[in-house]
This record gives structure tokens, C-alpha cells and sequence, in this order.
């Protein structure tokens, strides 16, 4: 009758992927709950979550060590269990990926704006060059997101009271037009929702962290946005300083 330590490596690689989101999870949020500037230390907090995915795969591989003369077929399965468990770490790689994509694009400054030409949800097509001469808010949104539902009525107000001064407002979504239409049943905003059915550069599409809102002068460039964790105020701050730098 085998004992169960020698099942040990069999074990701690079963439970391999379990432990590493658990960890995963665990190291982010402590880090996130303790962070002094979310979007300056997001680089730190996701790699050191993501290296805490690894330690269940070397626990199992210094046991599988410990038992290399003696190691079961049951050890070598659990052994590939946890090497395949390492395949999970690359979700958040990918996401690191993005967001450092997203970080450099949204602190671009006097860049020209990259066109769009799509549609929304209501069939429209919107095109940001037919937008020259205004300033231009693309609002990029998720159902799903919670910040974007507090966030939207808030944009929308803003885009009415601020309309007739040449505002623009755009809300961007990679979702169905049906599950959008669903959404603003519930969130009703006058501006356009745009879809990705048309001629959407990867740059707003290279999203890891929602809402995310780039700023269109009148000249048609990019200006820094203020970010996700700031207070709404400082957004409606830097439309009115576009606004009021005239043509």
C-alpha cells in the first residue's frame, strides 16, 4: 500500500494552478490596497504578483528533486501539471504588455491624433478628421466596468453643457452593438457610441485599464488625459483648457 508523501509531488502539482491564482490574487490586492499612486506602481504590483504565480511550481520541483531516485509515474505527472501551471502567468504578462502600451499612449503630447472611421451603435459613421476644429473626448469603456458606468453620466453631462463651445465627445467599446444598446438602457448617454466595425487603429485599442480617455486639441493632437484615479474635476479642467485655447 503506497503512503501519501510519496504522492507528494503529485499532490502539490495538482494543486499548482489553484495556488498560483490564489497567490496571484492575494499579492495584488495586498499591494494594490497599499499603494501610494496606483498608476505609478502598476508595473511593480503586477510583476511581483506574477512571480508569486511561480512559487507553487518550484515548491513541486524541489520536491520532485528531493525524489528523483524514487519518483513515480504519479510524481511525473505532477511534475507536468505544475510546468504547465507556469502557462498562466502569461495572462498577466500580456496585460503588462498592453498597459505599458496604454501608459505611453496616453502621456503622448502635440502628436497627431491617429484617425478613426467607424460606426456607432446607431449605424453612423463618425470619423475624428470630420471633428477638426473641436476638442474631441474618446471615452474607452467596457459594460463590465464599473468606473465607466459612474463615469459616463458624468462625460455626458459634461458634453452637453460644453457642446456649443465645440466639445466632442466619443465612447468607444469593443463590444456588440447589441450589449451596448442593452448597457445605455440602463446608462443613457446622448453622445455616440462607436464599435470597432470599421477603421480603429490598434492605439485605442491597446487597453489593459478601463475607463481610459485621450484628449484631441483643436489642432487635431493628442493631450495628456487625466487618469482613472484622479477626480472628475480635473477632467472637466483640462476640456476647458482646450476649449479656451481657441483655434
Amino acid at each position: 500500500m503506497s503512503k501519501p508523501w510519496q504522492h507528494r509531488v503529485l499532490i502539490s502539482g495538482i494543486l499548482s494552478p489553484v495556488a498560483a491564482l490564489f497567490l496571484y490574487t492575494i499579492v495584488y490586492m495586498t499591494l494594490t490596497r497599499f499603494s501610494a499612486d496606483l498608476e505609478k506602481d502598476w508595473l511593480f504590483r503586477l510583476s511581483l504578483a506574477t512571480l508569486a504565480m511561480t512559487a507553487p511550481f518550484l515548491i513541486t520541483l524541489a520536491l520532485a528533486i528531493k525524489d528523483r531516485h524514487a519518483l513515480f509515474l504519479s510524481g511525473k505527472i505532477g511534475l507536468a501539471i505544475a510546468i504547465l501551471s507556469l502557462g498562466l502567468a502569461w495572462k498577466p504578462v500580456s496585460d503588462g504588455l498592453t498597459r505599458s502600451k496604454q501608459s505611453r499612449n496616453l502621456a503622448m503630447r502635440d502628436v497627431a491624433a491617429p484617425p478613426f472611421n467607424t460606426l456607432d451603435i446607431l449605424g453612423n459613421t463618425q470619423r475624428l478628421e470630420d471633428r477638426k476644429g473641436k476638442v474631441v473626448l474618446v471615452n474607452i469603456w467596457a459594460t463590465w466596468c464599473g468606473p465607466c458606468r459612474s463615469e459616463m453620466p458624468k462625460l455626458d453631462q459634461l458634453y452637453r453643457e460644453r457642446e456649443r463651445q465645440g466639445f466632442v465627445v466619443f465612447g468607444l467599446s469593443d463590444e456588440s452593438v447589441d450589449v451596448q444598446r442593452k448597457f445605455i438602457e440602463q446608462v443613457p448617454v446622448s453622445y455616440p457610441l462607436l464599435t470597432l466595425r470599421g477603421e480603429v487603429p490598434n492605439f485605442y485599442r491597446d487597453i489593459a485599464r478601463y475607463p481610459a480617455i485621450f484628449l484631441v486639441d483643436r489642432q487635431g493632437k493628442l493631450q495628456p488625459a487625466p487618469g482613472p484615479d484622479q477626480p472628475f474635476a480635473n477632467v472637466e479642467a483640462a476640456v476647458d483648457a482646450l476649449l479656451n485655447k481657441g483655434p
